[in-house]
C-alpha cells in the first residue's frame, strides 16, 4: 500500500508540473512593460517564412537583410540578448493583440506582433485599440482564425530574424516579428 501511494504521488506531482508548464499562456501578460515571454516548454512559434499578401519589403531599412544584430525584446524565452541575422524588413502598422486560441486554453494577452497583412479582410487603415478583428497570422498554435482585440498599433518596420535562444536550443528561423526598436547593432 505504502509503494502504491508512492507511486500515485510521484505521478500527481510529475503531472502537476508537466500541466503547470503547458497550462500557462503561451505569453504573460506584463502590464509594468510592453513585452511578454513564452517558457521554453511552450516555444512552438511557427518557423515558416511564408509572407502575408500584399506585404511591403522597406526600402533602405536601418537593418538590412543579412545585417547582425542584437535582440533587445523577449517574445519568446531567450530572445533577449540573443544575436540574430535579419531575414526581412518590412513597413506596416504592427499591433499588440488579445486572443483565445483556437484550440482552447487562456486568452493569451498583448502578443506582439501581428501586422495589418495578418488580419482577415484587413483593410488599408490601421485599426483602433479596441477593435474586433479574426487573425490569419500562424505565429503559435490556435492563433490563425481566431478572434482577437486590438490592444495597440504601431506604424513601424518589422523585421523576421533567424536567431540562437540564449537559453540554449535549436536555432529559431524566420521568427516573425520584431520591431526596429527591439533591435540593436551588434
Amino acid at each position: 500500500m505504502k509503494k502504491y501511494a508512492m507511486i500515485l504521488l510521484t505521478t500527481v506531482i510529475t503531472g502537476s508540473l508537466m500541466l503547470s508548464g503547458c497550462g500557462k499562456n503561451a505569453e504573460q501578460d506584463n502590464s509594468s512593460s510592453d513585452s511578454h515571454t513564452a517558457s521554453t516548454g511552450e516555444m512552438h512559434h511557427s518557423e515558416s517564412g511564408e509572407l502575408p499578401e500584399g506585404i511591403q519589403e522597406k526600402k533602405n531599412p536601418t537593418y538590412p537583410v543579412g545585417s547582425h544584430v542584437v535582440l533587445s525584446t523577449d517574445h519568446m524565452a531567450g530572445m533577449k540578448g540573443a544575436e540574430a541575422t535579419i531575414v526581412g524588413a518590412y513597413e506596416t502598422t504592427a499591433y499588440t493583440v488579445s486572443y483565445t486560441p483556437t484550440t482552447g486554453g487562456d486568452t493569451v494577452k498583448y502578443h506582439k506582433w501581428v501586422i495589418q497583412e495578418e488580419i482577415q479582410d484587413h483593410t488599408d487603415q490601421p485599426y483602433a485599440a479596441g477593435a474586433e478583428v479574426v487573425l490569419n497570422a500562424d505565429h503559435m498554435p490556435g492563433m490563425k482564425g481566431a478572434k482577437a482585440t486590438i490592444d495597440s498599433a504601431e506604424q513601424t518596420t518589422v523585421y523576421m530574424v533567424d536567431y540562437t535562444p540564449t537559453t540554449g536550443g535549436d536555432p529559431v528561423k524566420n521568427h516573425k516579428w520584431v520591431t526596429e526598436e527591439e533591435l540593436s547593432a551588434k
